[in-house]
């Protein structure tokens, strides 16, 4: 078993049970010096982190199997669209973990995600019981960043 590190639509924890039967939640924590992000696709716009000093990625840990991960992999488009890497995670017990984490590959341009994709990351943060500060402000940005790219 690993950890699997979660930021966008997989911090929910009913779609992540449709999606990795038996994963288990084990935690929330942070990721240092990361942003969160949107990019998009011919699918749709999808979340995903950069580097930021300073920022801050609230995430949820889910042990996950072999058998997780390839199915992980596939609804992640890995290796082509998404990325995979190991990364530490600050927990909020004050422990410090190394978890597998998505990120998307770094030509991607930002795009809206969809209503009911960020029903899905809010809905995930409730589970995880994480700032909703963080999601606000990475759509904040996005909105942002979809204005620049438009002129």
């Amino acid at each position: 078993m690993k950890y699997y590190v979660a930021y966008g639509s997989n911090l929910d924890k009913k779609q992540m049970a449709f999606r990795c039967p038996g994963a288990r939640p084990v935690g929330s924590g942070f990721l240092k010096d990361f942003e969160l992000i949107y990019r998009g696709s011919r699918t749709g716009s999808y979340a995903t982190v950069r580097y930021h000093e300073k920022k801050f990625v609230p995430v949820g840990v889910w042990k996950i199997t072999k058998a997780h991960e390839q199915s992980l992999d596939r609804y992640e488009g890995y290796p082509i669209f998404y990325q995979k890497y190991v990364v530490p995670v600050a927990m909020e017990d004050g422990s410090t973990i190394k978890g597998m984490i998505y990120i998307m590959r770094t030509d991607a341009t930002p795009g809206r995600p969809s209503e009911s994709y960020v029903d899905t990351i809010y809905r995930g943060y409730e589970d995880f019981n994480l700032d909703f500060r963080y999601l606000m402000e990475s759509l904040d940005l996005n909105k942002r960043e979809l204005r620049l790219s438009k002129r």
